[in-house]
């Protein structure tokens, strides 16, 4: 009988902590390092975090917020700004900051293997498109103004570049050979037309919304979110250009030092909510791609749009999102998709094309020097 008193007592207190609100905490900030690029997608964000964590913890948070060029944004953070999360555009960024010793364990160990966003690399014109620009050769063409970030600080600009090289290596940029002599030289001939280079790819899209350039090399994203904003552009996809891949990391010596670790890393995974992707999507952003057990890409194709399964579409067939979640019907397919692991991955593309004495150096020093 005291026995089942007992079993009684235990679940009606179980009951009624169910229906208890949940004990508040104190408040917790979060400190957010972010390239340049996403900050308004994470402005509607944060808010509809700050409503689920603080209903599920009972914890209000507040999040301090840096935006810079994502090199520059990465070594900042290296170099002691206590940043407890990094949105990053390369994953050499990252990896920054993992050789520092500042993140230690595995940020890549999740189904997206740490990208919390894609997008390609694409060309922004005038209205009407005067110059009738179609694709990377349009750019060598003489009298045409081209603006593109500085790849000294701007993960855009890296892309930018792999993306035009990776093109013309592919043999698709008509009138240069398959091969790097011919990447090289489509990148001279376009840097050769480059009269602007701005830190980051959000100051450099200004810059052409500003009235320089008649045209802009940059994230398909940055289309959308200048559309929005009310610039009279249009965008040219090429038929071959690179899938961005944009990294998500928690920097484990600063969540530590700060308490943070349990909201820092809910927070990452609220960012993968069908919720946080459908915004992210809005702003012109291509969700992640879901990666195997292996690492690789899964074979089935439930990706971005119907155009993206049809024979004409990049025969690299990717998962990008669970079908149906999202409306991606504004993405358009890409002839040839190709990612930076087809160079070997950013361990081997740092070095060997943004070294000191890398291919991109080499093709702005022949640029300069007026070869």
């Amino acid at each position: 009988m005291k026995r089942n008193f007992a079993i009684l007592v235990t679940i009606g207190l179980l009951a009624l902590l169910a229906i208890l609100p949940v004990q508040a905490q104190d408040p917790v900030t979060i400190t957010l390092a972010a390239y340049s690029t996403p900050r308004e997608a994470y402005a509607e964000i944060i808010p509809l975090f700050q409503a689920y964590w603080l209903e599920q913890s009972g914890q209000e948070v507040t999040f301090q917020e840096s935006y810079l060029g994502s090199g520059a944004q990465s070594r900042a953070v290296e170099g002691g700004f206590e940043a407890d999360l990094v949105a990053l555009s390369l994953e050499n960024d990252v990896t920054r900051l993992v050789d520092a010793g500042l993140i230690t364990h595995d940020w890549t160990a999740n189904d997206y293997a740490g990208i919390v966003h894609t997008s390609v690399v694409a060309i922004i014109t005038r209205a009407g498109n005067p110059l009738g620009v179609t694709d990377w050769v349009s750019l060598a063409q003489p009298d045409i103004e081209v603006v593109t970030p500085d790849a000294a600080t701007s993960g855009g600009a890296r892309w930018n570049i792999m993306a035009a090289y990776g093109a013309a290596f592919r043999g698709h940029v008509e009138g240069y050979e398959a091969s790097d002599a011919g990447a090289r030289q489509l990148l001279h001939d376009i840097f050769a037309n480059v009269s602007v280079m701005d830190a980051g790819a959000r100051e450099s899209i200004v810059t052409f919304e500003n009235g320089i350039g008649d045209a802009a090399i940059t994230y398909e994203n940055e289309y959308y979110a200048a559309q929005s904003a009310g610039a009279d552009i249009e965008i040219a996809y090429p038929s071959s250009t690179i899938l961005i891949e944009n990294p998500v990391a928690l920097v484990d010596t600063y969540v530590d030092a700060h308490g943070t670790r349990e909201v820092t890393e809910a927070f990452i995974q609220f960012l993968y909510t069908p919720e946080a992707q459908a915004i992210f999507a809005a702003h012109g952003f291509r969700p992640p791609v879901l990666k195997s057990a292996g690492g690789e890409a899964t074979p089935e194709a439930a990706a971005t749009t119907d155009a993206a399964t049809t024979e004409e579409a990049s025969s690299e067939a990717r998962t990008f999102w669970p079908e149906g979640t999202l409306d991606l019907t504004r993405f358009p397919a890409i002839l040839d998709l190709f990612t930076i692991e087809d160079f070997g991955g950013w361990g081997e593309v740092t070095p060997t094309f943004f070294g000191d004495d890398g291919v991109y150096a080499q093709v702005i020093a022949e640029v300069q020097a007026g070869g």
